[in-house]
Order: C-alpha cells, then structure tokens, then sequence
C-alpha cells in the first residue's frame, strides 16, 4: 500500500493556513499533506466538497478535521472510498441525524455562544457567524500571543449557521474506518468534556491536549504527533 496523503480541513472562523505548523511537521517526517479549503456553507455541501477532493488523490488518505471539519470529513469518509482513517481535532463527533450544535446540546454553553456576531449574506435567510474580535483570543486561542490572535481574527472566514445545524444525512465514516481524536482541555469554543464523550463515543484513539480550541497553531507537535500515529497505523 502506498503511504497516505494527509488532508486537513480546517473548521470554523479559522482558514487552511490554521494547518501550517502541523504541515511542517508532518512535511519533516516525509508525509505527503495539504490544507483544503473547508467552504463553511453547509454539513452536505462541505462533506461532498472534501469527498471530491480525497477522492482524486491517488492511494489511500487520511482525512484530519478540526471544530466543524470534524462533521466534515465525518460525511466525506464514508463517501470517497479510498479515506482510510479519520483524525478529529477539538472536534465535535457527530453521528447520523445529529447536527454539530446537536452533538453538544446536553453540555454546559461554551463561552463562544456569547461572542458570537451574525451577518447576513447573500441567498440565504440563515446568518453566517463571526466571532467578534474583542472577544476572539480568549474564546479561540487563549494561549497563543493576542498579536497573533488579533491578526486571526481580522482573517476569520464565518460559517453558516445552516452548517451547524445540519444534520449527517450518510452513515459516519467512524463506524467502518479507525479514529483518533485529540481533546483540547482549555477548550473555550468547545466544551472538552463533550470532546471526551464524542471520543469514546466514537471508539476513538485519545490523547488530552492541554491548549485552546486552536491547539493545531499553539500545540502543533502534540497535534502533529496524533496525525503520525494515524498514518503510521495505516501501514
């Protein structure tokens, strides 16, 4: 079997380049890995995008998805046939007929439904959702420098409040492919302990990692080192 390719799909208020300091370290061990560009529009619509592009790469793949992107590549794993593991990073863990905001309903609200900003956008009568910036560092990033977070949340793309509330409408790849998740305990965006129920819901290979919901910039060789495992797992 020829080695994977890692593609990872960022979530929500964040874009690929999120990805960059995991994709350094992966690029450093020899693995091949490319951020794609999560649309942030809709559960079906994103999961049919990340679907296409996995299954254009020639040999098996191993799809990474952080906050939302977990619903994501959830949907595009069980449809592009040759996704061969799953990594969930602070991540909701959705199954089917449950929406993202469904997966977390019977835990405490996170900070981040406080900070919230709606817009309207074209062709919709749904919002799409920014985080407001004054309150973005400590909701997303608390543990990264505020001139970072600051620069993050000027460039923040929003997602549709559709997309949340979506449900999984195919079977979860997780029930036919292995998982591995990593929780972030200083979750502000997320609540960690509704990470920790999704792992073990999801039979999941877990690690705790002590940062923020944005753990792939702030604790990216712990993060790195999960999506290894994943690869090295698949043989």
């Amino acid at each position: 079997m020829p080695a994977p390719t890692v593609l990872l799909v960022h979530g929500a208020f964040a874009d690929g380049s999120s990805w960059s300091r995991v994709i350094d370290r992966l690029q450093a061990e020899g693995v091949s890995a490319q951020a794609l560009a999560n649309p942030l529009r809709g559960l079906t619509h994103d999961g049919e995008y990340v679907a296409n592009a996995a299954a254009q790469v020639e040999g098996p793949v191993v799809l990474v998805g952080h906050s939302y992107g977990g619903p994501v590549v959830t949907y595009a794993g069980g449809s592009a046939p040759n996704v061969t593991a799953l990594v969930l990073v602070a991540s909701f863990g959705v199954d089917y007929g449950v929406s993202a905001l469904g997966s977390v309903a019977e835990f405490p609200e996170s900070e981040l439904n406080t900070a919230l900003e709606p817009r309207a956008y074209p062709g919709s009568e749904s919002p799409e959702l920014y985080i407001r910036r004054d309150r973005f560092h400590s909701v997303f990033a608390a543990d990264l420098p505020e001139e970072e977070t600051a620069l993050l949340a000027a460039t923040q793309r929003p997602v549709a409040l559709a997309g949340l509330n979506d449900v999984l409408e195919v079977e979860p790849a997780w029930k036919t492919i292995p998982v591995w998740f990593a929780v972030a305990t200083q979750d502000h965006t997320i609540d960690p302990n509704s990470q920790r129920a999704a792992a073990a819901r999801l039979g999941a290979t877990t690690v705790e990692v002590e940062g923020s919901h944005a753990i792939a910039l702030s604790q990216p060789d712990a993060v790195a080192a999960l999506v290894l495992a994943a690869v090295r797992a698949q043989g």
